[in-house]
C-alpha cells in the first residue's frame, strides 16, 4: 500500500498517457516525419506502433503487478537491488534541469505566436506555467487527470476540424506502394518519432493511484498508447496534404494549417491547444518526478520529502521538485543557455531508462511476457545506437551515479 490516494479510472488514465505522449510533439514532429520520409512516414507510424508495443506491454505488465509511485525505479529495485533502484531514480531526476526548462520554452513559445512575447514576458510565461502545474498538483492525481482528458479531448477535436475543413478523406490519402517505401527514409524518420512515445516511464509512477491497478493501469496504457498514435498518424497527414510548414520550420506546422483553413482568428485556438499539449506533458512530468522522491524517500520516514499531505499528495517531494524547475529555468535565462544540444544528451537517458525496465522484466516476468521484455531490450538497445556517441552521456551519467551516490545506511 502506497499510502497514495487511489482515485484514477480507466478515462482518466486514458487522458493522462495520451496527453503525456502527444504533449510538444503534436504540433512538431508530423512535420519533421514528413520531411524526413515524405509519403512513407504513412507507413511509418503504424511500424513505429508495432515496435514499441512489445515495450508498452512490459510496462504495463510491471506496472500491474508492482504498482508504485516509484515506477521503473521500483521495478529495477525488484529485479537488481536498491543500489540500481536509487541510481535509476537519480538517472530520471537527472533530466529536470535541462529537459523540463526545454518544455517550458516550447510552451511559452505559443504565447510568443499569440502575442509576440518576448525574453522576460516568455520567462514570466514559463513561471507561470509552474505555478498552474503547482496548483493542479495540489489537488490530486484525479483532478489532473480531468483536466488532461479534456485537453486530450481538445487536441483530437481541432484534428477532425482540420480534416473535416481540409475535405480529407482516406481515399485521398497517398499511401506509397510497400515496394516503393524507402528503407533509409523511414529509419531517418523513425528516429526523429520515437520520442513521440516518451512518456511510459512517466506514466508507471502513477500505476499504485489507479483504483483497481491491476485491471485499468495496462488497459490505460494500450488505449491510450493507440490514441496517441493515431493522432500523430492523422496529423502527419494533415501536413503531407497541407504542405505550408517548409518556410517557416516544423513546430508551426499546424498553426498555419488552421490559418489557412479557418482564416487569422483561429490561430489563437491552434496556439491555446498547442500550449495546452505543453502544459500536459509538463504536468505529467513534474508530478510523476513528485512521486519518485517521495517514494525514494521512504528509506527515511523523518524526512519531510517523505509525507504526504492531509489529501494524501506528496505535496513537500512537489514543491522540492517546482523549485528545482524555478531555479533551472532562471539560471538558463540569466546565462541564455542553448538547450538544443543538452537536449539531444538527454534524450539518452530516456532510451537508457527504457533499457533498464525492460531488463528488469526479464528477470521478474514469466513466460510470454518475458520473451517480450528480451524483443523490448533488444529494441532499446538498437534505439541507444541510433544517436551514436551522443548515447555515451547517459552511459557516464549511469556509471558515475553508480560510482558517486554514497551508500545508504540501514534504517532502524
Amino acid at each position: 500500500m502506497s499510502g497514495l490516494k487511489q482515485e484514477l479510472g480507466l478515462a482518466q488514465g486514458i487522458g493522462l498517457l495520451a496527453t503525456s505522449l502527444l504533449g510538444t510533439g503534436v504540433f512538431a514532429v508530423p512535420a519533421l516525419a514528413a520531411l524526413a520520409a515524405g509519403d512513407d512516414s504513412l507507413w511509418a507510424w503504424p511500424l513505429l506502433i508495432v515496435l514499441v508495443f512489445p515495450i508498452a506491454i512490459v510496462f504495463a505488465v510491471l506496472g500491474r503487478q508492482f504498482p508504485s509511485a516509484g515506477g521503473v525505479a521500483y521495478f529495477v529495485g525488484m529485479a537488481f537491488g536498491p543500489r540500481l533502484e536509487r541510481v535509476t531514480g537519480w538517472l530520471f531526476l537527472s533530466v529536470i534541469p535541462v529537459g523540463l526548462p526545454a518544455a517550458l520554452h516550447i510552451a511559452a513559445g505559443f504565447w510568443q505566436g499569440m502575442f509576440g512575447w518576448q525574453g522576460a514576458q516568455l520567462l514570466l510565461a514559463e513561471l507561470a506555467t509552474l505555478a498552474l502545474i503547482w496548483l493542479v498538483g495540489t489537488r490530486g492525481a484525479g483532478s489532473s487527470a480531468n483536466l488532461q482528458s479534456i485537453i486530450a479531448g481538445l487536441i483530437v477535436a481541432l484534428i477532425v476540424a482540420i480534416w473535416w475543413r481540409g475535405g480529407l478523406t482516406l481515399t485521398t490519402i497517398p499511401f506509397p506502394a510497400p515496394a516503393d517505401v524507402s528503407l533509409s527514409a523511414m529509419s531517418a524518420s523513425l528516429a526523429v518519432m520515437f520520442w513521440c512515445f516518451v512518456g511510459l516511464e512517466a506514466f508507471a509512477h502513477l500505476a499504485s493511484e489507479f483504483k483497481q491497478p491491476e485491471r485499468d493501469f495496462p488497459r490505460a496504457l494500450m488505449i491510450g498508447l493507440l490514441l496517441a498514435g493515431s493522432v500523430y498518424w492523422a496529423c502527419t497527414v494533415v501536413v503531407l496534404h497541407f504542405p505550408l510548414w517548409h518556410d517557416d520550420g516544423a513546430a508551426a506546422s499546424l498553426p498555419l494549417i488552421v490559418v489557412a483553413l479557418f482564416g487569422k482568428q483561429a490561430q489563437w485556438i491552434a496556439c491555446i491547444i498547442g500550449y495546452l499539449a505543453c502544459f500536459a506533458s509538463l504536468n505529467i512530468y513534474i508530478q510523476s518526478f513528485a512521486r519518485l522522491v517521495w517514494s525514494q524517500a521512504q528509506y527515511r520516514p523523518q524526512s519531510p520529502l517523505a509525507r504526504l499531505s492531509a489529501k494524501r499528495i506528496p505535496l513537500n517531494a512537489l514543491n522540492a521538485v517546482l523549485a528545482c524547475c524555478v531555479i533551472c529555468t532562471l539560471g538558463i535565462y540569466a546565462f541564455s543557455i542553448n538547450l538544443d544540444t543538452l537536449i539531444i544528451y538527454a534524450n539518452g537517458i530516456f532510451i537508457l531508462i527504457y533499457l533498464l525496465c525492460m531488463l528488469a522484466g526479464c528477470r521478474l516476468l514469466k513466460g510470454r511476457y518475458k520473451a517480450l521484455a528480451w524483443i523490448g531490450s533488444v529494441l532499446c538497445l538498437l534505439l541507444l545506437a541510433i544517436p551514436g556517441w551522443k548515447s555515451l552521456y547517459a552511459i557516464v551519467m549511469l556509471a558515475g551515479l553508480w560510482l558517486l551516490l554514497p551508500q545508504r545506511r540501514a534504517v532502524a
